[in-house]
Parts: structure tokens; sequence; C-alpha cells
């Protein structure tokens, strides 16, 4: 194609800026011929501003068309402005080179080391040159070539010209929305969610705070659960690993005293008991008998866990029987074990009585104990069965509790551990992820690795993560590293923005504090260049992020 067949119909020469008098390797600088062709006009559906920076312009050169964007305008500091004519004032404007048509081809792609040359004419670029270069900014290849595009979910900031994505294209290296407070973070996910979801391409939603309840109507294909209200996770789907995780047990002699309890919670269980297994007094050869026989039980009772750990605190020791005439082995109370298990009582006592742990825990529900759903089976036939999303409201977790990220990391690793043969691709979304991917440890902050693990190998599974994050800064360096395209709305700290700073370049770095509500960057891996975008409100979905007003009106 040549630059005729984007300016057919039109006079091209209403758009023409000047000619290319310096070229270097990553940028070329033009000379527009006066100050007039700088002026602002309408071309039918053109709109031009060629005075001001950050819009598009194409090159015509013997090895095609280059496509670059203005960064920088300037008029030489020896021309006195006031008093010099707009025909003698040559201002100098700077490109970048970002696309190549070339000679032969019918799509843009990444111009190399090639770029345009002195002489070389440079012309506003047209509406229809700005879509066709944005058509083909996506990565294209063999495994997403037809695939669907999602509806619209933003313009770009220049022109207000609707963008459409591929899936892939936003997903397959995993997706995380970035922004500050206000910045139109929450908006854009939302208008993401939207049309995943109209497109019927499957969702997991995990919201901590309830903003999204609303957003979803019930006739839709997406099924509602609330974690510690209508759903919880069975203790038989948790392994002693688990437990370990859960209660926060340390490297001594916890999990061993954990283990000993919580397997004897599931004889009484079995057995149909109440209350806890008493090993005092009681023959090592009788309690060895009584608990060999639990492995295919999982559930117990989890409020007597604490008392449990205090009847462990138990001995073995020789004692006569006099009843049988002989010595025997039975176990007693052992003040040192007692003291030592103390504090691992006094920890799970605590958790229990004020947090909301035991909302989020309850028997197998599967047995009819329990009315409530199983978390774990709910997400097993939404991965492996269902066509339809899945929206878990989190908001009972506070914002305190480490049990939310626990429970996260717990539900991260089920879902990576599910057979790949299984799995019905689909969008793992979680909202404020930096809630859930901390946890404090005796040694100072750790990360959970559930999510890090879902970014690593997931992508291999079809699981593909959707995250939002106010901070960069509370996202593990693993996981941040392995997310290849990000959404940047407005960050204003100078840590938030060096987490972020491999991703883009000097220029969109600057503009980072000064972005719009709204507006952001979206960078990619997929993308052959980064693309400035004005997020589109989602019409028809209620979103519970307004900020209330001090006078109340």
């Amino acid at each position: 194609m040549i630059i005729d067949d984007f300016y057919s119909g039109i006079n091209k020469s209403e758009f023409y800026l000047g000619m290319i008098t310096q070229v270097y390797k990553d940028h070329i600088v033009l000379q527009a011929e006066n100050l007039s062709l700088l002026s602002h006009r309408e071309l039918e559906e053109n709109s031009l501003i060629p005075s001001t920076i950050n819009y598009y312009v194409v090159v015509e050169s013997i090895k095609g068309l280059f496509f670059g964007e203005i960064y920088q305008s300037k008029i030489a500091s020896s021309n006195n402005i006031h008093f010099t004519s707009k025909d003698e004032t040559w201002p100098e404007i700077s490109i970048d080179v970002i696309g190549l048509l070339a000679n032969g081809e019918d799509r843009f792609k990444l111009p190399g080391t090639l770029t345009a040359g002195i002489m070389d004419k440079v012309y506003i670029a047209n509406n229809r040159i700005i879509e066709e270069y944005f058509d083909a900014v996506e990565v294209i290849n063999d495994s997403n070539k037809n695939e669907e595009t999602l509806s619209s979910f933003a313009v770009l900031t220049n022109n207000e010209q609707e963008v459409e994505y591929r899936p892939s294209t936003l997903f397959d290296k995993h997706l995380m929305v970035v922004g500050a407070t206000n910045s139109g973070k929450s908006t854009s996910a939302l208008s993401i969610l939207d049309k995943l979801i109209k497109q019927n391409i499957k969702v997991l939603i995990i919201d901590p705070t309830g903003e999204y309840e609303a957003a979803f109507k019930d006739e839709e294909k997406l099924e509602k659960l609330k974690l510690g209200e209508d759903t919880i996770i069975s203790v038989d789907e948790l392994s002693l690993q688990n437990w370990e995780v859960l209660l926060e047990t340390n490297d001594g002699t916890q999990p061993s005293v954990l283990a000993s309890a919580i397997r004897s919670l599931r004889y009484q269980a079995k057995k149909g008991l109440e209350g806890c297994y008493v090993k005092e007094d009681k023959e090592v050869t009788t309690v060895a008998s009584d608990l060999s026989d639990v492995e295919d039980q999982k559930s117990f009772n989890l409020k007597n866990l604490p008392k449990q750990i205090i009847k462990e605190s138990v001995a073995v020791a020789v004692q006569n029987d006099y009843s049988q005439g002989k010595k025997v082995r039975k176990y007693i109370t052992d003040d040192f074990r007692l003291n030592t298990n103390q504090f691992l009582f006094e920890k799970i006592e605590y958790k229990f009585n004020n947090t909301a742990f035991l909302d989020f825990f309850g028997e197998n529900s599967t047995q009819g104990t329990d009315t409530k759903n199983s978390l774990f089976k709910e997400i097993c036939d939404f991965a492996t069965n269902s066509n339809t999303s899945l929206y878990i409201d989190c908001s009972g977790i506070g914002m305190s509790d480490s049990i939310g990220g626990t429970i996260i990391d717990l539900v991260s690793n089920y879902i990576v551990n599910i057979e790949k043969d299984d799995i019905n691709p689909f969008v793992f979304f979680i909202d404020e992820v930096h809630r859930y991917t901390k946890k404090a440890s005796e040694s100072g902050s750790e990360f959970y690795n559930g999510l890090t693990t879902i970014a690593r190998e997931g992508r291999k599974k079809g699981i593909f993560l959707f995250l939002t994050t106010q901070n960069p800064n509370d996202v593990d360096k693993v996981l941040l590293g392995q997310v290849g395209t990000l959404l940047i709305h407005r960050l204003t700290q100078y840590d938030e923005i060096s987490a972020i700073q491999n991703y883009l370049n000097k220029q969109e770095l600057a503009e980072i504090k000064k972005l719009n509500t709204g507006e952001a960057i979206l960078t990619s891996a997929n993308l052959l260049t980064d693309v400035a975008l004005r997020i589109r409100k989602c019409e028809g979905r209620i979103q519970n992020n307004e900020t209330p007003s001090l006078t109340g009106k």
C-alpha cells in the first residue's frame, strides 16, 4: 500500500507537516516549513492539532510508510516568535518511530533497525491510518489469528478511536491493573469483566470488598457465593499441611502436636463422640488401636481443636497394673509438654475467638451435616464442568485477618493441582490482590506462593490471572515478573512507579503521575507498542465504589 491509498478522496496536502532533517537511532526530527502548517484545522472526521505533542504522523519513505508519535515540538531559541513572520519560523518536531508498513505488505509491523531518511515527507496521520496501525498492534500467531476480539472497553486517549483486543492479547501472559485510589482501576476491571462475561468466557471472581456484588444480574450465566455465609471450606478437604499454614505453626514441635490433635478429633468424629479425645490414663496400645483406623476420616469438630491440643500434653510412663499383675505403659500429663503446647493453644484460641476464622470452615456439606456450599467443590465444578462464571464475595474476611491470604493461597494451590485435561480454560480475577499476597512472619513479611505458582504454571493449564492492586510493591516480585500485560492508571509515589518502570519508556513514566481518572497506559508483550487509553465506564453495571461526600450531598 502507498500513502495515497489512505488519503483517497481528501486533499493529502492539508495533512502535510514538513520534511525529515535529522535521523537518529532512537528517533527522527522533522522541520515544519512554517508555523502556519501547525494551525488547528478540521478535515471531515479528522481533528488536527499539530502544534502540540502525542499525536500520530506517517512518513512517506522509499522503504514504505513509517508510523510515528510526536513527543517533542520546539522553535529554536534564537527565533523571537513575537517579531518573526510565521513564514520565517521553522519549528522542529521529534518523532518516535513505532511502526512500518513496508512496500508490498498490508500490515504494520515493528520498524526494527529501519528508519526514515533525510528529506522524507511527513504527514499527520488520518483516522484511517491510525485505525490500520492499531489493528496491527496485536502480535498475531497461529494460535490466536482466528480468535474473536472482545468488545471495545476503551478508546485511544489521543483521538477517541475505539480499540478492540483479542482475549489472548490481554490474558495469555496474565493481566494486572495497577493504580492509586480513585484512578479508575476498579472501573477498568469491571469494564473488562463485562466484555468477558458477555462473550461467554468463564471467569472466577474473588471480590474482597463486595464492590462487584450488585454488578452482575441474577439472570446472567454467573453463580454467586458469599464466603462465610452460604459457602465454607469443608474441614475434610484440607490436609495436615494446609492446617499448618492456616494456623501458622512454627518450625518446632507445633506441627506434630497439631497433627496429633487433629487425628484425635477425627477419631471422635468417626465414632460420633462429642468433646475431646482423652489420652491420659489410657494404655499406649489402646490409644494406638483407637487412632489406627482414622485414615478414611477427614472431618472433625474444629471448635474443639484448642482444647484437644491441651489434651495432647501427655507422656508415656510405666505403671503397675495390679489387676493384671504386670507393668503397663500408660499416658500421664506432662507439665513440660503442657507448658510447650500452651503457646499453640493460646494462638489458636485467640484466632478462633477474635477473628472470623470459624465462619469460613465447617463440616463436610456432602454428608448433610451442614447446609452450606463447599468452596473447593464449587470451584472444582466451575473449573472442570460448568460453562458459567463464578463470583465469590469475600467481604466477610477482615482486612487485618491473615486468613484471607491463606484462603486465597489454598484456593490457588487447589486450582493449579487440577489435572490439565479436566480444566475448561478460565480467567481467575482477584480484586485488590495486595491483600492476599503478603503474610506476616517472625522474620518479617513473606509472600504466599499459590498465585505465583499459577502465574508460572497456570497458563499451560488454561488458567489466566486477572489482578488489580493499588501498590505493585505489595505484590511478590516473582509474581509481578510473570505478568506480561499491565494496565497502568495514575501512580504518585516514587517507589510505586519504580516497581513498574521496566514496563514503560521515559516519556510514559513522566505521564503516569498526570493521568486523569479513567486514563491508563496498556503495555504488553503481546503489543507492538504501548497504548494510551481512556477506559469507557461500563453501562448497566452497578459498582459500589463511590466516595461519600463529607457534606452528605
